[in-house]
């Protein structure tokens, strides 16, 4: 058994190229090998959003405060509260955030396939995210 002590893992920033606006990423959990899961709690601020993205495992999104957006590329864009649940199946090209005017924070649950979780492709666009 392992525990990770509160407070053991500090936050981070996540890198611009793959966020727009201010973004929190905090730490929860990434299994050793040969188990695959990762999580992270992710909090957003008003109008911050990841940029496209697939994975190739899936993704499974818990949101635990606020609202927020999620789009499936081809889909109109939806809006997602605490206590929902998101899936988004493997490949499927996707973002989330929180929305224009409210913080969001979920939980993030994805598998590694060879070491990768995730594949970023390009950023929002503002017409894209108000689009709803």
């Amino acid at each position: 058994m392992e525990i990770k002590a509160c407070g053991s893992r500090p936050s981070v920033r996540p890198p611009a190229d793959y966020f727009t606006g201010s973004v929190r990423l905090d730490p929860v959990h990434d299994a050793p090998e040969p188990a695959r899961v990762r999580c992270a709690s992710v909090t957003f601020e008003a109008g911050a959003r990841t940029a496209w993205h697939t994975h190739p495992l899936g993704q499974t999104l818990i949101v635990t405060s606020g609202s927020g957006l999620a789009q499936a590329w081809g889909e109109p864009v939806r809006e997602i509260r605490a206590g929902d649940t998101v899936w988004f199946p493997p490949g499927e090209k996707h973002w989330h955030g929180a929305t224009a005017t409210t913080g969001m924070t979920h939980i993030a649950i994805q598998e590694a396939l060879d070491g990768k979780a995730v594949d970023w492709l390009e950023l929002v666009s503002d017409d894209q995210y108000q689009s709803k």
